[in-house]
């Protein structure tokens, strides 16, 4: 759940003098979109991504002429005058949610990762979340099944259902209880390992849960 476990340390970082036109051919290099810019103490100043680098750079639209001169202000700019300062980071503490809800809020692909001194302990992607998620929720994992049972509303419905697993022997590695919202009705997900479904669905009902499969209306 932290982003400390799931984050990219030690990221390449870049100062703040560096020349826009270095900075394309360091994203170019090693094919990835953000760089930190930091001082000599690795502390964040600010945050520069590939669309900076594009927008800093000469329209294929402009004359040959005025792309040349564009191309020769470039190559004298520094990043520090394209870099965006209004940036928000996470912490080595945070967790995925705090992560996730920052992405949805401020449209970024990454977010650095910056410690109580302000210095860049690491990055955090888009997809570092959903490989987070995907361990989190247990997604691929060999054998792994992820069942829908209908929420009856009981409030020990999820210690009856971890009861008779345990008992009847069936291994699972995850249990979710969801609010029914809209169209979605309350549901517990449960992620089991098995190679026989249809037998855990018959445990399970015969204790009075209902395995949900959705209408489809045709």
């Amino acid at each position: 759940m932290f982003i400390q476990y799931s984050m990219t340390p030690e990221p390449i970082t870049i100062p703040p003098d560096m020349l826009v036109t270095e900075a394309v051919k360091l994203l170019t290099e090693h094919r990835f979109r953000h760089l930190p810019v930091v001082d000599d103490e690795n502390r964040l100043l600010g945050m520069v991504t590939d669309r900076d680098l594009r927008s800093a750079c000469p329209s294929s639209m402009l004359g040959n002429e005025d792309r040349a001169h564009v191309m020769d202000l470039v190559g004298s700019t520094q990043v520090q005058s394209i870099m965006s300062k209004d940036f928000v980071a996470l912490q080595p503490v945070s967790t995925l949610d705090d992560a996730l809800m920052l992405f949805k809020t401020r449209s970024v692909g990454a977010l650095p990762v910056i410690d109580s001194q302000g210095r860049v302990a690491g990055i955090f992607s888009l997809n570092d979340l959903m490989a987070a998620y995907r361990h989190l929720f247990g997604l691929g994992e060999k054998g792994s099944v992820l069942m829908a049972i209908e929420d009856n509303d009981d409030p020990l419905a999820l210690s009856r259902l971890v009861r008779v697993l345990e008992e009847k022997k069936v291994l699972f590695t995850r249990l979710i209880r969801t609010e029914g919202k809209g169209k979605k009705p309350a549901m517990l997900y449960l992620r089991i390992n098995t190679m026989n479904i249809r037998s855990v669905h018959r445990i399970v009902e015969e204790v009075g849960f209902t395995v949900h499969v959705p209408k489809v209306n045709e």
